[in-house]
């Protein structure tokens, strides 16, 4: 007996008087909050989809796009909101805990803006 095989595309191994197929998962890339409230929302709320995404191999990559996402909007918003407010290095060498308030609110801000169009989507 022949110790590989190849059909429809699987290589099958054979192990005592058995083959059994050689089969490899994707990558599996490291998720962050984001991508895991996405998850968690798809299990949910969108069990469709959720179970399309997981039968196709591409869940994880989908999430880890989601976290991508959401943290560079996030980067980009409070970026944004500083520059608009007025919030600079003289703010928080006069004001410190006005200008920690401020950040704060602008980061509260910014991640509730993702949350509602980029992860619960």
């Amino acid at each position: 007996m022949k110790k590989y095989i190849e059909q429809n595309g699987i290589t099958y191994e054979l192990r005592g008087e058995q083959y059994y197929p050689l089969l490899e998962l994707p990558e599996q890339k490291e998720i962050g909050k984001y991508g895991r409230l996405h998850l968690e929302y798809l299990k949910e709320h969108r069990k469709g989809r959720y179970t399309n995404l997981l039968s196709e191999g591409t869940l994880n990559q989908r999430l880890y796009e989601i976290d991508l996402e959401a943290k560079q909007m996030i980067e980009s918003i409070i970026t944004l909101l500083v520059a608009e407010r007025g919030i600079d290095e003289n703010m928080k060498a006069r004001d410190m805990l006005r200008w920690v308030a401020e950040m704060n609110n602008i980061k509260a801000s910014a991640e509730e803006i993702v949350l509602r169009e980029v992860v619960y989507v």
